[in-house]
């Protein structure tokens, strides 16, 4: 489904977004805020550096390792 500038899903077809438009127009239905682009918050990024920290440098190795081969596999 396409999005808007904003993020926004919208229809794939001219007929039915032009529906969405006046139904946005009219007050049917209220255009949302856009999300966060990623979908991480505050609190998700400080519980990886607190997971960091406490990992060992030998896990952390093993964690990258498996990532890179998930990643180029």
């Amino acid at each position: 489904m396409p999005k808007g500038p904003q993020g926004q899903k919208r229809p794939a077809d001219v007929i039915g977004n032009a529906v969405h438009v006046m139904r946005i127009a009219t007050g049917e239905v209220e255009e949302g805020a856009a999300k966060p682009k990623s979908g991480r918050t505050r609190s998700g990024r400080a519980g990886a550096k607190a997971r960091a920290g406490k990992l060992s440098a030998e896990h952390r190795r093993e964690i990258a390792k498996k990532a890179a081969a998930a990643r180029w596999k």
